[in-house]
């Protein structure tokens, strides 16, 4: 009987040693990785090739304006990967940064991890029920002065929102005076801007062309540099991250030719 029991209780160790084992290997460690709205799409399709590659691993997103995910960020929110859309909200977060930028004194940017990973444009884009018949950036401003459009834009904590701001100021018109008159629609994010424009609630927005791209939108113009700017996106690993290792691994894998194709598909281009 004794012989019995014993053989019993070892059996049971084994299942449960075995069963210890499973779920160990079915652990996986969660990655966090806050990127800018305009990235929704390509993220989520790049998400599935890293799946495939590190099944061990779970990419959480958060996507939304780049100055929201700053001050989550800032508000102690768990991120190890920070990607934004403009310079200024990394700039704010780094401490080698002009403290003219960074004015809190922010030190959250892991050292040698920075990396200005992709280049984006600004677009005009036109609704499909205005009868505006604009078509350039030049008849954008003329009709904004007139004030005969209303226009979508990003809010000014937003990067599209502030290309936007640059180009106002490029054609000399004010915003504060055009948001006085009724001429301008705000939005949080671009991809609020983007479905303003969508359900022609507005006659145009000035939006990126990859998210013109992804609502199957027609871009009527692209700023030049002259006028807002390049639109580089930096990248980096955040010093507040406790998986560090795993999260430059991840930007690697991010500009490999792989995931460099998703991006130009839609109208990302490397950095030059």
């Amino acid at each position: 009987m004794k012989k019995i029991v014993s053989l019993l209780l070892a059996g049971m160790m084994v299942l449960s040693l075995a069963a210890c084992g499973s779920e160990k290997t079915a652990e996986t460690t969660e990655l966090y990785v806050f990127a800018a709205a305009s990235m929704t799409e390509t993220l989520t399709q790049i998400s599935e090739l890293y799946k495939a590659e590190n099944p061990a691993v779970e990419l959480v997103f958060n996507f939304d304006s780049s100055g929201t995910l700053k001050t989550q960020i800032q508000e102690g929110a768990v991120c190890d990967l920070f990607i934004s859309a403009g310079q200024k909200q990394m700039n704010q977060l780094d401490i080698t940064a002009d403290p003219e930028v960074n004015t809190e004194g922010l030190d959250y940017v892991l050292e040698d991890t920075r990396i200005d990973i992709l280049e984006n444009k600004v677009t005009l884009c036109v609704s499909d029920t205005s009868e505006a018949g604009i078509e350039t950036f030049d008849d954008w401003a003329e009709a904004l002065k007139n004030g005969e459009i209303l226009m979508a834009m990003g809010n000014s904590d937003v990067p599209v929102g502030q290309y936007t701001q640059k180009i106002l100021a490029y054609y000399g018109l004010s915003e504060e005076e055009l948001a006085g008159a009724g001429t301008i629609s705000y939005g949080s994010n671009v991809k609020e801007v983007t479905t303003q424009v969508s359900e022609g609630s507005v006659d145009c927005g000035v939006i990126y062309c990859t998210d013109a791209f992804s609502a199957g939108l027609t871009v009527t113009d692209a700023a030049t540099a002259e006028m807002c700017g390049q639109v580089i996106y930096p990248a980096a690993v955040l010093k507040t991250s406790e998986n560090q290792e795993l999260a430059k691994e991840f930007l690697a894998f991010l500009q490999t030719d792989a995931c460099m194709e998703i991006f130009e598909g839609v109208g990302f281009s490397r950095v030059q």
